[in-house]
């Protein structure tokens, strides 16, 4: 049993997502503390300017533009959001044995093998005195693999503790709605098939911020005040991401937000929710088995009308729908948790990714391994 902290930044830019867990790296997971710091405003504008300057991004290793500072500040503040966390739970970084660290997403091309998440493994090794595995997406694409989604080796070693009415009979999916939403299958007899399903929490958060001049749409408080344009909708649902044969990852920019003329506030948000909650039971369809039940993590969950209609929707098909709390988990903390658990894998040479969750050609391990060189630096240095 190794303790692990996990860090993550996803692709809503909100803030860094930090989980402690113990595990062995394969079945053995004992959850810990877990916290939330969100971004200033500030920051997340920075943030915004990077994904631009990212599309000039032709070899992983560069960084045109403003992205090298970025990737500093990044990870400067994953450092001392580390050693906020430890001081709040009274735990000494001694007692650590790796942090997994995801940085920012800023551009992801499959298609051209290419994904690049800013965040220096060996700065945040040496800020916080602990040991640090970081760009785990490389070595899948490397492989043959779409990058993404990495979670699911960790949903596999959490189904076996849920209860068991979530477990009658037939497959278990997670999904997790962040920017974008990806979902992973756990079938009866243990098979992981996992893919990204669609636009989450991005358009939503685009179109209230473009609108609204705020970031996101809080409990889904503006959507319940729309409705379902149901054209927009279909235009969004047509899209042929959803009914290729082979599944990909997907990257914030293949889904853009409505036009300002297709949509008031209120419809827009609303629209767009129902397109969220949709998109994973169409991509569902994907899947070898029909599932049983969802269970619904990410901040996607605390949209009540995204979790709404994606009760309606599953309810078609007999299947139930759940937030992660509902199911004994921490929805926010669960990537966190991953990154921290895929860690641990890594050091000990486990896969990461399989062919039925990226595409893979053969199960692959991965990550970039950062020793911790001496304690972190005093306050006083």
């Amino acid at each position: 049993m190794k303790t692990a902290i996990g860090l993550m930044s996803g692709t809503s830019m909100d803030g860094i997502d930090i989980a402690l867990i113990r595990t062995d790296g394969r079945g053995k997971v004992e959850r810990g503390a877990a916290l939330g710091i969100a971004y200033d405003a500030k920051f997340r504008d920075r943030l915004k300017q990077a994904l631009e300057e990212a599309k000039a991004i032709r070899q992983r290793e560069e960084r045109p533009g403003t992205l090298a500072d970025v990737e500093r500040e990044l990870t400067r503040r994953h450092a001392s959001a580390v050693q906020d966390f430890l001081k709040k739970n009274n735990i000494l970084s001694a007692d650590v044995d790796v942090i997994g660290f995801h940085g920012q997403t800023v551009l992801h091309r499959p298609d051209q093998a290419l994904t690049v998440q800013l965040g220096d493994g060996a700065l945040l090794a040496r800020e916080t005195g602990i040991a640090v595995v970081h760009d785990m997406r490389a070595n899948d694409m490397a492989h043959g693999g779409q990058g993404a989604p990495l979670i699911p080796a960790y949903h596999a070693a959490l189904a076996a503790g849920l209860p068991a009415e979530l477990r009658s009979g037939r497959p278990v999916v997670f999904v997790n709605i962040g920017g974008i939403s990806n979902l992973t299958c756990v079938g009866t007899g243990g098979q992981i098939v996992a893919y990204d399903s669609g636009p989450g929490n991005t358009l939503i958060d685009q179109w209230v911020e473009a609108h609204a001049g705020i970031p996101y749409d809080q409990g889904g408080m503006i959507a319940s005040e729309g409705h379902v344009i149901a054209g927009l909708a279909e235009r969004y649902l047509e899209n042929p991401f959803f009914s290729a044969s082979k599944r990909r990852s997907l990257d914030r920019n293949d889904f853009s937000p409505p036009a300002g003329a297709d949509a008031g506030l209120e419809d827009g948000a609303r629209t767009l929710a129902y397109v969220t909650a949709a998109a994973v039971l169409k991509s569902a369809q994907h899947l070898p088995e029909q599932p049983g039940a969802y269970i619904i993590c990410g901040g996607g969950r605390l949209n009540r009308i995204i979790m709404r209609d994606l009760t309606e929707l599953a309810l078609r098909e007999e299947a139930t729908v759940v937030s992660a709390e509902a199911a004994g988990l921490d929805g926010d903390a669960m990537e966190a948790e991953a990154w921290a658990y895929l860690a641990v894998r890594s050091l000990k040479g486990l896969p990461l990714t399989f062919p039925g969750t990226t595409g893979v050609t053969e199960p692959v391990t991965g990550g970039v391994f950062n020793a911790a060189l001496g304690s972190p630096p005093s306050a006083a240095d």
